[in-house]
């Protein structure tokens, strides 16, 4: 298939030349920053904007940051939708709002194409490997449609519900990826604090049933003080603000995703927007006055 893809940055860059490598034709267009050359290299061809390169797509896929930006490359002047032929597929692969998701479909289903919303987990690593984890929502005949492009990128996907639930699902993973990373935190530092070799603690617990990815990985992070972002505080904290909007709407308590964003908002204070969200540990490690990689307990 032609496909457009629009944000190509840590985690699109990789996605999009899996595709690339599955023998798609990938087409590109200037969204921040220049194309990368790799998927140049690699046959991409090159559109002066968004509506050039829907217009001679198959399907469109997006991977930006925020529900704006998303609607920008969707409805903004030389958007997609002023290209989009009857019958094109939009993926939208970011993970933003899911009320704005459900009127962006609408809007894009009145110029006769499908929709799916399909953000991932797994981080860039996860991207890089093609082994994300990729929540759906969609018709059962847009997400046929999608599945073969979705297996080339992700392992572990699933159509959830209808237009918007893939978002929901991406914001409940949110949530609880935010406050495994909150926990492993607090259990790392109190080790260290208690004298006791924090390596040592992650490794017994990884037996146990507080073993958990996040342990496995962003507790070695912590531990190595490795925070070069592979998933930023700052995308981290827009995911948050999406679920505590919602609950908000819903009349729903969620006290300990307003905890993880508080300690979140303590590391952009300090400077850590752009940080790994793994980073987190600082602001708990500014609380005890303690660092864990300190080896003087």
């Amino acid at each position: 298939m032609r496909i457009g893809f629009l944000g190509t940055g840590i985690m699109g860059r990789p996605m999009a030349g899996h595709l690339q490598a599955a023998g798609h034709e990938l087409l590109l267009a200037p969204h921040r920053s220049p194309a990368p050359e790799e998927l140049v290299a690699g046959g991409a061809t090159l559109h002066a904007s968004a509506r050039e390169l829907a217009a001679a797509a198959d399907v469109v896929i997006l991977m930006l940051p925020d529900t704006p930006d998303v609607e920008r490359a969707l409805f903004g002047e030389e958007g997609v939708v002023a290209g989009l032929r009857a019958g094109t597929l939009v993926i939208d692969m970011s993970s933003i709002d899911p009320i704005a998701t459900r009127d962006f479909a609408a809007r894009v289903a009145a110029v006769g194409c499908d929709y799916v919303d399909a953000p991932v987990s797994g981080g860039e690593v996860g991207a890089k490997a093609a082994t994300l984890t990729i929540m759906c929502g969609g018709s059962d005949t847009a997400f046929a449609r999608a599945e073969p492009l979705f297996r080339a990128m992700g392992k572990n996907v699933t159509l959830v519900g209808a237009v918007g639930a893939g978002q929901v699902a991406k914001v409940a993973n949110q949530i609880i990826v935010a406050l495994n990373i909150a926990a492993v935190g607090e259990a790392l530092v109190f080790a260290s604090k208690a004298g006791v070799d924090p390596d040592k603690v992650r490794a017994a617990l990884l037996g146990g049933f507080a073993g958990s990815r996040v342990l496995e990985v962003h507790g070695q992070r912590m531990i190595d003080r490795s925070f070069a972002p592979g998933f930023r505080i700052a995308l981290h904290q827009k995911d948050l603000n999406l679920a505590l909007g919602s609950a908000r709407s819903l009349g729903l308590a969620l006290p300990g995703t307003a905890g993880a964003q508080q300690l979140f908002s303590a590391c952009v204070a300090r400077g850590g927007a752009d940080w790994d969200h793994s980073a987190l540990v600082r602001a708990l490690e500014a609380l005890a006055d303690h660092d864990i990689a300190r080896t003087d307990a």
